[in-house]
Parts: C-alpha cells; sequence; structure tokens
C-alpha cells in the first residue's frame, strides 16, 4: 500500500514536469507582439504585465533587459515568499509527525476497505491537529508554472526584450554553449538539497526529485531562450538564501546533534542509575 501511494506521489510529480515542458514548448510560438490591446485574459494580464514591467525595469537600468528579468524575478520571489515559508514549515511539521504516522500505519495495517479508510480518517486529523497540508509541498510549484510560461511568452512576443544581448547570447534564444542551462541545473540540484538537509527523516519522492529536477531544467535550458535559465538561477539562488534565512539546515543538524547527544547521555545516566540499583539489591540480599 505505502509503495504504491509513493509510486503515485512520484508519477504525479514528473507529470507536472511534463506538462510544464510540453506547455512551454507547445504554446512557444505565439509570435504576435505582446500589447496593452492584446486580446485574451492570459495576454492581457499575465504576459503583457510582464512584458511591461520587464521593460520598465530595463529602462531604469540603461536599457539592460537581462537586468530587468533579475529584477523581476526577485521580486517574484519576494510576492510568493510568505507561501514558501508555508512550505517550510509545513515540511518541518510532517518529520515531527512521522513517528505518529508510523504508529497509525501499524495500528491500521489491515488492507480491507474498512481499515484503510479508518487510517486515511486518522491521518487526516492528525494533520489537522498540527497543521499540515499534504498538499503544500506541491502547491509552489504549481503556482511558479503560469509564471514561467507567462516569462517565456513575454520574452518571446517582445521584440526588445528576444533580440537584447546579454554576455555572449541572446536572450530570445537558447544559450549556445549551454553555460546557463548548466548552472540552472547545478543551482537546482543545490537549492533542493539544502532544503532536503534539514528534514530528519528523507521523503523517497522529493529525494528523486533532487536528482530529477536539475535534469529537466538542463533539457529545457538547453532548448528554451536563455532569458528562462537566468530566470532559473536567480530563482535558485534566492531560494538558496531564503532557506539558510528561514530553516537554516546547518543549525538545524547541530541542534539535533545536540538533541541526540543529550538523549544518549540521559540515557547513560538512566542505565548507570538502574545498576547502581540492582548492585545495591544484590548486596542487601547476600547480607
Amino acid at each position: 500500500m505505502k509503495k504504491k501511494k509513493n509510486l503515485k506521489k512520484k508519477l504525479f510529480v514528473i507529470g507536472l514536469v511534463i506538462a510544464l515542458v510540453t506547455v512551454l514548448s507547445g504554446c512557444g510560438y505565439s509570435t504576435d507582439p505582446i500589447t496593452k490591446d492584446s486580446p485574451g485574459f492570459w495576454s492581457h494580464y499575465i504576459v503583457f504585465p510582464l512584458s511591461w514591467v520587464i521593460r520598465w525595469f530595463a529602462d531604469a537600468f540603461g536599457g539592460n533587459y537581462a537586468v530587468g528579468i533579475i529584477v523581476v524575478t526577485i521580486i517574484i520571489r519576494l510576492i510568493i515568499m510568505p507561501l514558501m515559508i508555508k512550505q517550510l514549515k509545513s515540511q518541518k511539521e510532517m518529520m515531527k509527525v512521522q513517528p505518529l504516522l508510523k504508529e497509525l500505519q501499524g495500528k491500521y495495517a489491515s488492507k480491507d476497505n474498512e481499515t484503510k479508510q479508518k487510517l486515511q480518517q486518522e491521518t487526516m486529523r492528525l494533520y489537522q491537529e498540527h497543521n499540515i497540508n499534504p498538499m503544500m509541498g506541491c502547491l509552489p510549484l504549481i503556482i511558479q508554472m503560469p509564471i514561467l510560461i507567462g516569462f517565456y511568452q513575454a520574452i518571446s512576443r517582445t521584440a526588445e526584450i528576444k533580440t537584447d544581448s546579454f554576455l555572449w547570447m541572446t536572450l530570445g534564444q537558447p544559450d549556445p554553449f549551454y553555460i546557463l542551462p548548466i548552472i540552472a541545473a547545478i543551482t537546482t540540484f543545490l537549492s533542493s538539497k539544502i532544503s532536503m538537509m534539514g528534514q530528519t527523516q528523507q521523503n523517497k519522492t522529493m529525494a528523486m526529485m533532487i536528482y530529477f529536477m536539475p535534469v529537466m531544467i538542463l533539457f529545457m535550458g538547453i532548448t528554451l531562450p536563455s532569458a528562462l535559465a537566468l530566470y532559473w538561477i536567480i530563482g535558485n539562488i534566492f531560494t538558496v538564501f531564503q532557506t539558510l534565512l528561514i530553516n537554516n539546515p546547518f543549525k538545524a543538524k547541530k541542534l539535533q546533534q545536540a538533541e541526540e547527544a543529550a538523549k544518549a547521555e540521559e540515557a547513560g545516566l538512566k542505565k548507570k542509575a538502574e545498576h547502581m540499583k540492582a548492585s545495591k539489591r544484590g548486596g542487601k540480599k547476600r547480607k
């Protein structure tokens, strides 16, 4: 039962990523230039505002559209930061209730439908008591998907952005030397790894995604505009600093080690005290 659930979670997450690649590839070459008069909800309220704000910041920095993309990426990350904080808190709470979940799984180990339903009910009750949202882990990814697609179209449908040069590349074209996609993949791995370091028990699905996501980012980075690779790099760097600030895994690891050492010391003292009591009882009997 547990293996089937893990498989479903893996397939769900992989499906999200594949859907992202498909949508990005499929909606890519909507070549109509984006303007304030572009028809449709998506173009008018998502793509055009992103295009406009990138151009506004680019103009503020001397016409540098790469800087505009970097600034807008940071702003977007700041906007969704409360959601990311909730995700980190939910992950911490999830780790705390793992022993209780194992107890429930042992208590309701039978595979009949009634017992399965009871296990689901008790699991949901446990989540509610600890204010845990099981979908919180996927929610940030789901929310970022339309932002990423909007970025893609804002770049491909705005002539000034897609034809602008940044270092050795054109923002609207893939990086010819694959340097940005490789950096994007590496920073994706680092941000995921640092996020997972603070977890005392590793979720198998998330552990798999640590290696799967960088590969997907690399694949998309070498086929899509270099501006998107730049977006991923800045976003990943922001995530690393955000994680270190909010839920520093190195600090958490030290605290965990200190707690384990204190427990071991307490267990040692308890064992020593019991041994001394046993010795005293043995001495009294001999007398």
